[in-house]
């Protein structure tokens, strides 16, 4: 029962995918029917990150009240009703108004769902799991675009999107017994069946106990926790490091590299096509090394990949440098959240995850902003020094995290 629970979640890491890349896909058309100006998505984009914040900084209390089954069926159907409430829109104050629940939707699920994984499961399914959502989020825009591609209307293809979300919520409220215990049965160390499940019924009855029934922390109680505020900071500079890449790879191609609009599009799309294969690969990685290990390597991938991007050659070699630093990017978010319950306890893991997310979402919302007006004012020749010093604050502060948390170099 508890591999069909696995099974459920890998679904769940699905569908979390499936509703971020639609509003991009969907906007062209959107706009020009709201007859609002281009700029405009990052106003709906702004209010569904600002919800993401404030309910990964919730989450902590919210899963402490209901635990994780209840709290990820509630965000997934809050996120459903929103995805049709953006299918019946036909101005823009309405997709304002329903942007508020999808990103409440949104931040909640996704920290109880990422707490629950690594308090239970091995990392290398966290690695697939969020490769899943590379999955979601590659297929959204794919239906999006075959709507659009048909002759219908952007509403009908968030229309779908909700009609797969609504079914997910069903088969989610339909497992919550499967969220209350862990099946012990075949759940020893090493079992034959190839599970990823490495803790003897003790073990998760402990685990579970010590996550579940202690009191809800503050913010404030949170930052004081030795480390938190490093791990805060690291995650806050991967999300940026990413959703700056992602965001500004293919202007970056097109102005600095002088590479035509459509084929810098193409290229940089090989960016989230390089994370969600180096996260599958990922999974097998950690069979061999530890989360710490798989960090560290992907910090010096990630390196490789902006010090190729400083060469003075044509745009093909900033193709490289980009794929480079996508496969980089890939073990960092699923290692950071997986080695959380490690660094700070079971039962502080979903207070600090909550503070993770909410500090990523800032980092995505804040910092490719930042970038644009760099590459408006100065030049935007300034994206690989910029994701360079992202990345050296990044290094800094988990190395700090884990001298805070005792662990040795070598970790």
């Amino acid at each position: 029962m508890f591999h069909l629970l696995l099974a459920i979640i890998y679904l769940a890491f699905i569908s979390l995918g499936l509703p971020d890349g639609l509003l991009g896909s969907a906007w062209p058309s959107m706009y020009q029917e709201f007859q609002v100006p281009v700029s405009y998505a990052g106003i709906i984009s702004m209010i569904i990150s600002g919800g993401t914040i404030v309910s990964s900084l919730q989450s902590d209390r919210l899963t402490l009240r209901l635990g994780p089954g209840k709290v990820t069926a509630l965000s997934v159907a809050m996120t459903a009703a929103a995805l049709f409430g953006f299918s019946f829109s036909h101005s823009f104050l309405p997709l304002c108004l329903w942007a508020v629940p999808y990103g409440l939707g949104a931040g909640s699920v996704d920290a109880a769902l990422n707490n629950y994984v690594a308090l239970h499961y091995t990392s290398r399914h966290m690695s697939w799991l969020h490769c899943m959502w590379g999955v979601g989020a590659s297929a959204g825009p794919y239906i999006m675009g075959r709507v659009l591609s048909g002759g219908a209307s952007w509403n009908t293809g968030y229309r779908y999107i909700g009609i797969l979300q609504v079914a997910l919520t069903a088969i989610l409220f339909l497992s919550l017994p499967l969220w209350k215990t862990r099946n012990v049965s075949g759940a020893a160390s090493g079992s034959s069946s190839g599970a990823a499940i490495d803790k003897d019924a003790a073990e998760v009855a402990d685990t579970a106990k010590a996550a579940y029934t202690r009191k809800p922390l503050s913010l404030g109680q949170i930052l004081r926790i030795p480390g938190a505020r490093e791990v805060m900071v690291a995650f806050f500079c991967y999300c940026a490091l990413e959703q700056t890449t992602g965001l500004w790879a293919s202007s970056y191609l097109a102005l600095h590299e002088g590479i035509s609009s459509e084929t810098a599009a193409f290229y940089a799309s090989l960016f989230f096509i390089g994370i969600t294969a180096g996260r599958a690969a990922s999974g097998f990685l950690t069979l061999r090394f530890s989360d710490t290990q798989m960090i560290r390597l992907g910090q010096g991938i990630i390196l490789l990949g902006i010090l190729i991007l400083f060469l003075p050659f044509s745009g093909t070699a900033s193709l490289a440098g980009l794929i480079v630093i996508g496969l980089g990017c890939a073990p960092i978010y699923p290692c950071i959240i997986h080695s959380t319950p490690d660094h700070f306890g079971a039962d502080l893991s979903q207070a600090v995850i909550g503070v993770q997310m909410a500090s990523a979402y800032v980092g995505s919302c804040l910092m490719p902003p930042i970038f644009g007006l760099i590459a408006n004012h100065i030049s935007i020749a300034l994206f690989p020094p910029f994701l360079l010093v992202i990345l050296v604050l990044m290094f800094l502060m988990h190395e700090r995290l884990l001298t805070k948390r005792g662990r040795t170099p070598s970790a």
